[in-house]
């Protein structure tokens, strides 16, 4: 594979095939204003003008276009041959994500839709494709609306406060892979540190009556549980007890600072023909929660969080390489964090993979949409559910979060149908996994949920203590001039985070630049207020972990540890001993 693709790696480690093509790289590009295309069969003969690096959106640096006026309608084409080992199986063209929808055709045949911008689809092309050049052309379509999920990307022509220039079209890698007659579609592992197993179901893509399951787990390169089995069902559970190595040894346990993992690979087969094999990874690891505690495999675990929307300064949205991916999840433990709030985006899947790899939590969050309709709770529902099924897997995630600071809800303090929806989120989530906390409405006018989870940027720990001194003034507080929970909702006692606070900037000269309260002059200024709000909370005997705003600067929002490009502001060092309890 040539070392000029961009972003070369496997997409989806937790969910790898040995016999792939990546397909980034330079594509033909045509924006589509008028949405003309159709209608003259741009996806048939039809040269386009431009050029764009996938998978670098095209208001991007990294894309060659770099142009950020509104363009809601986009077309990419490329040609492509199969590799001759190829032939002979069935052929499955992958999307990580479009942002919003997207309308596939190989050779000039319709291959299917897709919407939500966040999440992968695929689609089986092999009966589309020849023994010679292929061509796949791709519509992509991302109107400025607000029923659709956002997150940080603005709806208007310039950014503002705390959203950011947009993400459109094809933003994920792009690939091509094989299977036989029979394709593994899914697989979903349950760990169970209690029982000392794990569950694995297997969804496969079509019945096939008495396939034959091989399904190999091992530790650190030594086989841990070798079995084969037949599956009478297009979906099947089985369950795979995990012994120790000696009598002494637990089970290897999944922390923070220790990301045990154990590898996993199934085949698929029938009569001595492999239809597929695919590779993938667990982690034993439980979350819980006991009475206003949260347990790490049935130890409390104090989470110390960074927030992390994951945006870079040439490449929005799409990170620009592995090595920046795991260079933020490096920097975050280094700053003294164990895990981080991936806010407003659902992020790579190499990032989740890094995480569980090195050893940090991370709290899954949904991106918000802005306008509460029928169409928003839709569009929402949908991408929260393939949200849920793609990172099922990974042990570093500990925490759903479907909602925040109620946005697209504006009204849920009151409103019954807003309500409704949030508990239908978090019901949803629940039904699908059962094995994670969740945050329903983070920040504020919360309803029900596992946690309660707050935001405030009050500024200094002094004042932090006389609002939040006992369980009786943290019920009392508002939050930005906001009711703590719902009207009809109430504490029940779970364990109290502060999921958002600090946000400390450095004064610039630039007018549009922003952080929380008043901006600091120099970096002994930023450690006095950063040292009394963080041991402020931390002292708080009520408070169980905290979220710090942020990791990074993102465009005109200053308030981050490390600028827009990775440049660290303050000691490393400082940070890591103020977020470890060394007050100085």
């Amino acid at each position: 594979m040539s070392n000029n693709i961009p972003r070369k790696e496997y997409p989806r480690p937790d969910f790898e095939r040995n016999e792939w093509l990546n397909l980034n790289g330079e594509w033909d590009f045509e924006f589509d204003d008028s949405n003309i295309g159709e209608k003259e069969s741009w996806y048939k003969n039809r040269n386009f003008t431009g050029k764009i690096i996938v998978p670098f959106c095209y208001q991007s640096v990294l894309s060659g276009i770099n142009n950020q006026d509104f363009h809601e309608y986009m077309w990419y084409k490329r040609s492509f041959k199969l590799p001759e080992d190829f032939w002979g199986k069935r052929i499955f063209l992958n999307f990580g994500a479009v942002d919003y929808y997207a309308k596939v055709w190989v050779n000039g045949e319709l291959a299917g839709t897709h919407k939500g911008g966040y999440v992968p689809f695929k689609f089986d092309i092999t009966k589309f494709l020849t023994n010679g050049i292929n061509s796949v052309v791709v519509k992509a379509e991302d109107r400025y609306e607000c029923v659709q999920p956002r997150g940080k990307q603005y709806w208007k022509h310039k950014p503002d406060r705390c959203w950011y220039t947009p993400t459109s079209g094809i933003w994920q890698t792009v690939w091509l892979e094989t299977t036989g007659k029979v394709a593994i579609d899914r697989i979903k592992l349950t760990p169970d540190i209690d029982r000392r197993n794990v569950l694995v179901e297997i969804f496969l893509d079509s019945y096939v009556y008495e396939v034959e399951l091989s399904l190999k787990i091992c530790y650190d390169e030594r086989i841990v549980s070798n079995i084969k089995t037949v599956l009478y069902e297009r979906i099947s559970k089985v369950t795979v007890d995990l012994r120790e190595e000696d009598f002494i040894d637990e089970v290897h346990y999944w922390t923070p600072e220790h990301p045990n993992l154990y590898d996993v690979e199934l085949k698929l087969e029938k009569d001595s023909v492999v239809f597929d094999t695919v590779k993938s990874y667990f982690g034993m690891r439980k979350i819980s929660v006991k009475g206003d505690q949260i347990m790490l495999n049935n130890r409390p675990y104090y989470q110390r969080l960074v927030l992390d929307q994951g945006y870079w300064k040439d490449s929005l949205l799409t990170p620009p390489s592995d090595e920046a991916i795991r260079f933020d999840i490096e920097m975050s433990k280094k700053f003294g964090f164990n895990g981080a709030r991936k806010h407003q985006k659902i992020e790579d899947p190499r990032y989740y993979y890094w995480a569980d790899k090195l050893g940090l939590l991370v709290w899954g969050e949904m991106p918000s949409a802005y306008y509460f309709n029928d169409e928003e709770v839709e569009n929402l529902t949908c991408e929260w559910i393939e949200f849920i099924k793609r990172d099922y897997n990974h042990p570093c995630i500990v925490t759903w979060v479907p909602l925040n600071e109620s946005w697209g809800v504006r009204n849920i303090y009151i409103n019954k149908h807003q309500q409704s929806f949030a508990r239908s989120l978090y019901y949803i989530a629940k039904a699908l996994d059962n094995t994670r906390l969740i945050s329903v409405n983070d920040g504020w006018e919360q309803i029900d949920g596992d946690i309660c989870c707050i935001h405030d940027y009050i500024a200094w720990g002094n004042d932090f203590v006389k609002r939040y001194s006992n369980i009786e003034k943290v019920l009392e507080s508002d939050p930005s001039w906001r009711m703590l929970y719902c009207e009809g909702s109430r504490y029940n006692g779970q364990p109290i985070l502060i999921t958002e606070y600090g946000g400390i900037a450095f004064k610039d000269k630039s007018s549009e630049s922003w952080g929380y309260n008043d901006m600091v002059k120099d970096k002994k200024s930023f450690f006095e207020r950063y040292s009394s709000i963080t041991s402020a909370i931390r002292n708080m005997p009520i408070i169980r972990g905290y979220c710090y705003t942020q990791l990074t600067d993102v465009q005109q929002e200053v308030n981050g540890l490390m600028t827009e490009d990775r440049k660290v502001k303050v000691s490393v060092e400082h940070v890591s001993r103020i977020n470890n309890g060394i007050f100085e």
